[in-house]
């Protein structure tokens, strides 16, 4: 009963060149036909091998499928083999990406290992060098990749623009009668970095479809209007993401807003949320909100998602907001084991309602669900199933029991052993 086969309204994807990450047997694309996907990076110190490796397996299972890691130094380097190795032993085989910035060149020369280990490597062209090593030291983590045959993500950043071309830039528009503003120069100087350098790769021998390229800020109408720009200008697969998103509501809401907008005019082919996590919190928030965003679009589907009443003067027990919570858990806790076995589970829609009013009538629209009793309602909970009242539950252990009917469920409907 969910509206998974409903198609979006004048949705088009942009046809961009296909890139392939991969790491062993695990083969990740990024553009042509393929599904956006989802990246996110670790925020650990990269020398500390075995602390990155188990960040990384948390983001791999909360949905990652590539994880960025800093590579800034001789130690971090020297590290990353040890990384790959203890993800290999924990059969953990998503791409590594590695990120670098300054001293890149010379971390790929003298660390060959540490190049072989990594699946793609991020390069920031206003960090690569100044004056004339610029080119020199670009062209060696160019000839790096070649070597390596590992494609790169050329991603330009409003904080770290290379200040020479924006001086070229800015001088030749105030020689024009009608200068552009400051924003619109700004845009059009993070767009000619990234097709220069661009365009400079594959002079050296770099495969166009193996170039990702990426043009971050951090406000939200410049990163619609970068996008948008850049994406009439190459057929290059697009990274998206605000480079700085911020914390909490703010960083999700900021991101949410930007990438909706270009998602839905068919720009993007990966993203990722760069949210500031709060203290202690895990890293993994950034790839749930990524997943939420693609997911509540019709564009992916990774985990059966919860629907949810917000409550209201009717609903004054607390209960279905901790049964909604716990179910929402639970499901995607469930995820790494049913993916296994359940073809097209992630697509199932749950929902958990409050009260009488839209209780029964969102729960006969979802897969499976429940309504709760409000106030002054009987005690008891009708369960709905593909639209038709199936059971009622009563006292102590609803949540227990409507898990085990959202297993039974899930196993009449998606099971491929049926």
């Amino acid at each position: 009963m969910n509206d998974s086969s409903l198609q979006l309204t004048n949705y088009i994807r942009k046809k961009t060149q296909q890139a392939i990450v991969s790491w062993g047997d695990n083969i990740v694309t990024i553009g042509g036909d393929g599904p956006i996907r989802v990246q996110s990076m670790t925020n650990t110190d990269t020398v500390d091998a075995v602390g990155t490796a188990i960040q990384v397996k948390e983001l791999a299972r909360a949905g990652s499928e590539l994880v960025r890691i800093t590579v800034n130094t001789p130690e971090a380097a020297a590290a990353v083999p040890y990384i790959r190795e203890q993800l290999d032993k924990m059969d953990v085989k998503v791409p590594l990406i590695g990120d670098f910035h300054y001293n890149g060149h010379t971390l790929l020369k003298d660390y060959p290992d540490c190049a072989k280990a990594l699946s793609k490597y991020r390069i920031n062209p206003g960090n690569v060098g100044k004056g004339a090593k610029r080119d020199i030291q670009f062209s060696q983590m160019i000839e790096a990749a070649i070597r390596y045959e590992k494609p790169i993500r050329i991603g330009v950043n409003w904080g770290s623009l290379d200040q020479d071309l924006l001086a070229q830039l800015m001088d030749a528009n105030a020689a024009l009668a009608q200068p552009k503003d400051a924003r619109e120069m700004m845009v059009e100087a993070l767009i000619q970095s990234a097709l220069q350098s661009s365009q400079k790769a594959m002079e050296i021998g770099m495969p166009s479809n193996q170039i990702i390229l990426s043009c971050k800020v951090s406000a939200v109408q410049d990163l619609i209007s970068v996008y948008r720009e850049l994406s009439t200008r190459c057929d290059n697969a697009l990274h998206l993401g605000l480079t700085e998103a911020g914390i909490g509501s703010k960083g999700i809401v900021a991101s949410t807003a930007a990438l909706s907008v270009l998602l839905q005019e068919g720009i993007g082919d990966t993203i990722r949320i760069s949210l500031t996590p709060e203290p202690g919190a895990s890293r993994d928030n950034e790839v749930i909100v990524a997943q939420e965003i693609l997911q509540t679009m019709n564009l992916r589907h990774f985990s059966p998602m919860v629907i949810a009443c917000p409550g209201c003067g009717r609903t004054t027990s607390t209960y279905f907001q901790h049964l909604a919570s716990e179910i929402q858990s639970y499901l995607r806790n469930q995820m790494p084991i049913w993916k296994k076995d359940y073809a097209g589970v992630e697509s199932m829609s749950v929902a958990v309602m409050g009260c009488i009013v839209n209780g029964p009538g969102e729960s006969k629209h979802a897969d499976i669900g429940i309504s709760l009793p409000g106030t002054g309602e009987t005690p008891s909970a009708p369960v709905f199933i593909d639209g038709q009242k199936a059971k009622t539950l009563r006292g102590d252990n609803i949540l227990g029991e409507f898990q085990q009917i959202v297993q039974q469920y899930v196993h009449q409907r998606y099971s491929s052993k049926k």
